[in-house]
């Protein structure tokens, strides 16, 4: 059975050809397709939200990754919420709100072992539930343990994750949170409304002076989704026994070649003297996350104590636009596509 009438055909947007050099809307096409009929052990859903990410940008080069890349003639995807339509098998009822791996369409036939069942009142706002909050919480709860009264020092703080870790840390206890950018107006409103104490602006002069400058005594914290750089300038100003937490390499993804490798020249005698530790953090490995983040981000949220900081633009011919702008910097915080 069906919550309502399913149409023939409907929109997804497929993949032009690989990307090199900067991204543009000739790398998309919008393209109308039979809407899929959902086979054993799947239900068909009808998206009514999805998020853009800088990783979509990698997986358009081509290059080989950890993860799979996008093919040329063929729909993308990513995380998207909407509602369930059809259910052949039972597993699922017709009207639930699920979180599933395929944006990037108006319809989407998902495995049920891809399908999470969302509680529609556990967020004041559908599009919260496709917040990049998850992996900010595991990365400074779980990764590097902020303690408090702790210096946490985040870099691409204006972006999907960087822009909930400031008031993650706050929350978590942080006694100093100083995060990195790239334009004065988006590290205005870090300090203003999303829990930094200063900002590292870059291009404003070398990025160790800056820190150096914000943190006179030194990081106790790093949540890093760029590296390069940054990396090599928190490592200069940790403190003993400083943790490390490595979530992304924006310094590759957004520039450069656009892969995820982002090579960078560490001093193994400041890790060893300073007892540094680094760490890889993934919300993969964490399936139950998402879960334990939507109720802590529920209840600040409600409470006033966490804002969701989100560029919304609406309709599917919007997607490659979205994407577009993301890379550019032009957004602060996630950045979402109305279906």
């Amino acid at each position: 059975m069906s919550l309502t009438a399913v149409p023939a055909m409907h929109r997804e947007i497929r993949l032009t050809t690989r990307v090199e050099g900067e991204l543009s809307l000739r790398h998309f096409d919008v393209t109308e397709v039979p809407v899929p009929e959902p086979e054993a052990g799947q239900v068909l859903v009808r998206n009514r939200m999805m998020a853009v990410t800088a990783v979509m940008r990698t997986q358009m080069t081509g290059m080989r990754l950890p993860i799979p890349s996008f093919v040329p003639g063929k729909a993308l995807w990513g995380a998207a919420i909407g509602e369930v339509v059809a259910a052949p098998d039972g597993g699922h009822e017709v009207g639930d709100l699920v979180h599933h791996p395929y944006g990037w369409r108006e319809f989407a036939a998902v495995e049920e072992s891809k399908v999470r069942r969302l509680d529609p009142d556990a967020l004041p706002a559908l599009g919260a539930h496709l917040s990049q909050g998850a992996t900010a919480w595991g990365a400074l709860h779980r990764a590097a343990e902020v303690l408090p009264g702790d210096t946490v020092f985040v870099t691409g703080a204006a972006g999907g994750v960087g822009s909930l870790a400031g008031q993650i840390a706050r929350r978590l206890g942080a006694g100093r949170v100083v995060g990195s950018t790239g334009s004065e107006r988006k590290a205005a409103r870090l300090r203003a409304e999303l829990g930094y104490d200063d900002t590292i602006v870059r291009g404003a002069g070398p990025i160790e002076a800056q820190l150096r400058r914000a943190a006179p005594d030194g990081v106790d914290v790093l949540l890093d989704t760029v590296g390069g750089e940054q990396l090599t300038a928190a490592l200069a100003v940790a403190r003993p026994d400083a943790r490390f937490a490595l979530v992304g390499a924006l310094s590759s993804q957004l520039g450069g070649d656009g892969g995820v490798a982002a090579p960078v020249a560490l001093d193994a005698g400041l890790i060893i003297t300073r007892r540094v530790a680094l760490r890889g953090f993934g919300l993969h490995a964490h399936p139950d996350l998402p879960q334990e983040w939507t109720k802590v981000f529920g209840r600040g949220l409600r409470d006033g104590e966490l804002v969701f900081p989100h560029a919304l633009l609406r309709g599917i011919a919007q997607a490659p636009r979205a994407l577009c702008e993301l890379t550019q910097g032009r957004h602060i915080g996630a950045v979402l596509v109305e279906l």
